[in-house]
């Protein structure tokens, strides 16, 4: 007898999931067993991840409320319910000195990295509260919001306020059974969000200079494993944080750094 999928009969929404970070939790999860709906801001690229996961896609800006309302909808008219909500849409801008940090780019990460969550918990805690069902948030963050390094630091600001607000309602909400987690990468080829239409990759935003392998081998220098984080290893751990494996976890960051953070 075939062993039982680890994300078998359950639901997930996962934001940003057309690519990069997003596109890999979302394949570890249809892989898994669970029912997923990719949410992202590109139609093109939701459409066809979904398409080649066999998942469903809903278009979807994270800052707006009735985008969220949306996700909702769909999972109970579709799927009868909701269980797992991955948090993994984000965006920065590039590296530079603090005191050229614009409005505009504080206003992005603020609102694309804190408020997206906020929006995420305002819309959904009531369902799984009225519901008494268990629940499972997973936030997306970064080694930046534990490590913070110079030139992104509203990025990673916006990235230790995820962290500690997942700690926080890990706390508030452990006994109604709905637990927060975070994970936190190292920088990787992502598809994070740059535009509030497109989606770039943004590798070089984080380095400061053009993605090449000579540029990176400087970053790479402090990773003890000697290599950024993948598509494959943070879908692994987001995994098994939303499976019954975890039901004792909560109020945690797991880093997926390679020993970076060390």
């Amino acid at each position: 007898m075939a062993p039982q999928l680890r994300l078998q009969f359950k639901v997930a929404i996962v934001t940003g999931g057309a690519s990069g970070f997003g596109r890999g939790i979302a394949a570890k999860f249809v892989e898994e067993g669970a029912q997923v709906i990719i949410a992202d801001l590109s139609e093109e690229a939701g459409g066809a991840a979904a398409a080649e996961l066999k998942c469903d896609f809903v278009r979807a800006d994270v800052t707006r409320r009735e985008d969220w309302e949306a996700l909702l909808r769909t999972a109970v008219d579709r799927f009868g319910g909701l269980d797992i909500v991955i948090n993994n849409a984000g965006a920065t801008y590039a590296n530079k000195p603090t005191e050229t940090v614009t409005e505009q780019d504080f206003d992005l990460v603020m609102r694309v990295n804190v408020k997206s969550v906020w929006l995420s918990t305002d819309v959904l805690l009531p369902y799984f509260l009225e519901k008494r069902r268990p629940g499972c948030f997973i936030q997306v963050a970064s080694t930046a919001g534990v490590r913070p390094r110079p030139n992104l630091t509203w990025y990673n600001a916006s990235k230790a306020a995820v962290i500690n607000a997942t700690k926080t309602m890990a706390v508030e909400y452990g006994p109604k059974q709905i637990r927060f987690n975070s994970v936190s990468p190292v920088v990787g080829s992502t598809g994070m969000q740059v535009h509030p239409i497109f989606q770039l990759p943004t590798t070089h935003l984080f380095l400061g200079k053009p993605d090449t392998e000579e540029n990176r081998k400087g970053f790479l220098s402090v990773v003890p494993l000697g290599r950024p984080s993948t598509s494959s290893d943070v879908g692994n751990a987001c995994c098994y944080l939303a499976s019954d494996e975890a039901s004792f976890i909560t109020g945690v960051n797991l880093e997926v750094d390679g020993g970076r953070c060390v």
